[in-house]
């Protein structure tokens, strides 16, 4: 019978490592991040402004509007930076007011 040497016997859990390594789990994946706080429900008066909605965009232009405003005209890139504050007015392919939001 043979015997197995020292160096012998080291070498085999050495080498079987690698496999009992590959056999580990993966780790849990992160925690998705937290929401985006919403916006309040009225925060820029943009109910007090419902009137320009169906107005030509022009009419923007006869408006005091003391706050910050974006006018978004179809296909802008938008982004998506929150400001509770800021009036957003959407323009329709017609070059009409469809929608006002704030943000």
């Amino acid at each position: 019978m043979r015997r197995v040497g020292r160096p012998a016997a080291f070498r085999l859990p050495l080498l079987l490592l690698p496999l009992l390594a590959a056999c580990a789990g993966a780790p849990p994946p992160a925690p998705p991040p937290p929401p985006l706080p919403a916006p309040e429900v009225d925060s820029c008066n943009a109910a007090a402004r419902s009137g320009l909605i169906g107005r030509e965009r022009e009419a923007l232009e006869r408006q005091l509007i003391l706050a910050p405003v974006r006018v978004i005209d179809p296909g802008d890139a938008v982004t998506e930076d929150l400001m509770p504050g800021r009036i957003n007015f959407y323009i329709d392919a017609g070059g009409r007011i469809a929608r006002i939001t704030c943000g």
